[in-house]
């Protein structure tokens, strides 16, 4: 099984910036997929960013177009943590933002973290 804990969260300005970070543990080297997921009441889950594991060919990263140019997901394999930066904020960045990660354990399965609040003020 994998475990994930988000860190970084907090109240920022519009404009300002934050990093998020989520430490992964446990079976880390089945690891698929692992990204960042924002929650806001009312609303699905969506996706902000992503990052595949791409073997020898490298890593890929996907982001909804809302955050392109502004968010920066990265990976620190040696660490087991998965970054976003999070530039240029803005009030609708605002929810709870959820590390997620596809893993493969027979079955693909998914693991969550318990989440990280984002507040921008405007």
């Amino acid at each position: 099984q994998v475990q994930l804990v988000e860190s970084g969260g907090g109240l920022v300005q519009a404009g300002g910036s934050l990093r998020l970070s989520c430490a992964a543990s446990g079976s880390t080297s089945s690891i698929l997929t692992i990204g960042w997921y924002r929650q806001t009441p009312g609303n699905q889950r969506e996706l902000v960013a992503g990052i595949r594991d791409g073997g020898p060919r490298g890593s890929s990263t996907n982001y909804a177009g809302s955050v392109k140019g502004r968010f920066t997901i990265s990976r620190d394999n040696a660490k087991n943590t998965v970054y976003l930066q999070m530039n240029s904020l803005k009030p609708e960045d605002t929810g709870v933002y959820l590390c997620h990660a596809q893993v493969v354990g027979g079955l693909i399965y998914d693991s969550w973290g318990q989440g990280t609040q984002v507040t921008v003020a405007s």
